[in-house]
């Protein structure tokens, strides 16, 4: 068996750094960094729905106070 040479070493070492890098971005089976932020990405989501619901239910209550303060006024 030879003896790598230095380049080969690097390019062996450069390819161990970059494997260790792609397991914490895209997980181990576990979930990486991209599994948290889509997580957090879904979470963000859920809370906007709710978010425009219940300002959709506040602008549905107005409307109906300005109808009934507007009959009020006309009698």
């Amino acid at each position: 068996m030879r003896m790598m040479n230095e380049f080969e070493a690097q390019v062996l070492s450069d390819l161990s750094v970059l494997k260790t890098q792609m397991t914490g971005l895209m997980g181990d089976g576990n979930g990486g960094r991209i599994a948290e932020l889509e997580r957090r990405i879904d979470r963000h989501e859920q809370s906007w729905q709710r978010a425009k619901g219940f300002l959709a239910a506040v602008s549905v209550l107005f409307a109906v106070v300005e109808v009934a303060v507007e009959a009020w006024h006309r009698h």
